[in-house]
């Protein structure tokens, strides 16, 4: 079987304008500064952008309303258009289709739960991992988001939670996961930059937890080293899916150039220096990696280590002859981990009807 090519350089095209959600206070304070205006008019946009989640200068009513255009267009242009939203688990799942400005399409897909609103973010258009399970993988790379790309598409979940737009009364978004379209370490500073927008407190940033944000990984060794030193502490998430290099060569093509040893190592490494578990993901694919003896090897592999599985029950993509696995081989899958005491959870297949779990955000138009 010939292997799938890789792409770790996404294809040069245009960024979109400067947007705040890319600039740090003080670049934002400058680049009002030379529109010849105080620059507490930058603090005032962040505050509305980030803490009031309004989006629109017109109706920022403390800003003169004959600079507003001059606003907009140097410190919010409009960075994602909506093409449409579908909804599905009693309106508890919305996904939704974005243009970018250059005609890109990502998607991004918001969950309530009993206890939290998360949203699944795109880190990429497209991806370059080429995981052949996976849609995204199989459409290849656009191109890497901008900051303020990825960031938007936080923002704008968390208006329409506030905004009652999932069933039930209004939310606060709590949660984000970076496990949309695209490998979030291989738009590595771009990333690390929207976690830090994420995480400081308004009118800087969102505001959230730290530990609610997780950075899902193919296994990009040397960039989970890096963001181990970045002092940002978020959750860590490694898309394992084999423990075996014969059979992950396959599944994760990256494993050609990081075993999974390697991988470990690397999210060990980020396990010490955080204090923070991690999780791996495996999605369960019918008599291809679901074998009680690929238990067993996995069992062996994380027992004495700081993980968490996630088991993800493989969700049809378009073309592909791959299935999830039965429920009782996925429930012996379970006993084996458990027998080890390897901690591990059965993944809730959210939005798997309008195309939006795991595995499944193609972004077609």
């Amino acid at each position: 079987m010939s292997r799938p090519s890789l792409v770790f350089a996404a294809p040069r095209r245009a960024l979109p304008p400067s947007h705040l959600a890319d600039l740090d206070p003080a670049a934002r304070r400058a680049t009002v500064r030379e529109l010849g205006l105080p620059a507490f008019r930058a603090d005032q946009l962040s505050r509305h952008w980030f803490a009031r989640l309004e989006a629109d200068p017109d109706r920022m009513s403390d800003l003169p309303a004959g600079e507003r255009g001059r606003l907009r267009e140097a410190l919010l242009p409009q960075l994602l258009t909506e093409v449409r939203s579908v909804e599905t688990d009693a309106g508890t799942t919305r996904k939704t289709l974005w243009r970018l400005h250059d005609g890109s399409l990502v998607e991004s897909v918001l969950m309530r739960y009993p206890a939290r609103v998360t949203v699944c973010i795109s880190s990429q258009a497209g991806c370059g991992m080429a995981c052949p399970f996976c849609a995204t993988g199989q459409g290849g790379l656009t191109r890497n988001l901008s900051t303020a790309e990825i960031v938007a598409q936080v923002q704008a979940s968390a208006r329409a939670a506030a905004d009652g737009l999932l069933t039930g009364a209004p939310a606060r978004l709590s949660n984000v996961v970076f496990m949309g379209m695209g490998e979030p370490l291989a738009n590595y500073a771009r990333v690390v930059a929207a976690l830090r927008r994420l995480i400081d407190p308004p009118p800087a940033g969102l505001g959230l937890s730290r530990r609610s944000i997780t950075v899902s990984t193919v296994g990009v060794v040397p960039a989970i080293d890096k963001l181990a030193a970045e002092d940002l502490d978020v959750t860590l998430a490694v898309s394992l899916h084999a423990p075996d290099d014969e059979l992950r060569d396959t599944l994760v093509p990256v494993n050609t150039r990081w075993k999974v040893r390697e991988v470990l190592a690397a999210a060990d490494g980020y396990a010490a220096r955080t204090g923070r578990r991690y999780s791996v993901e495996y999605a369960m694919i019918r008599e291809v990696n679901d074998q009680p003896e690929r238990a067993d090897l996995l069992a062996d592999l994380l027992a004495p280590r700081r993980a968490h599985v996630n088991l993800i029950p493989l969700n049809r993509t378009p073309g592909s002859a791959w299935d999830a696995s039965p429920k009782r081989v996925e429930r012996e899958f379970v006993r084996r981990l458990e027998a080890r005491g390897v901690p591990v959870t059965v993944r809730d297949t959210r939005g798997s009807d309008i195309n939006g779990a795991c595995g499944q955000l193609a972004a077609s138009g």
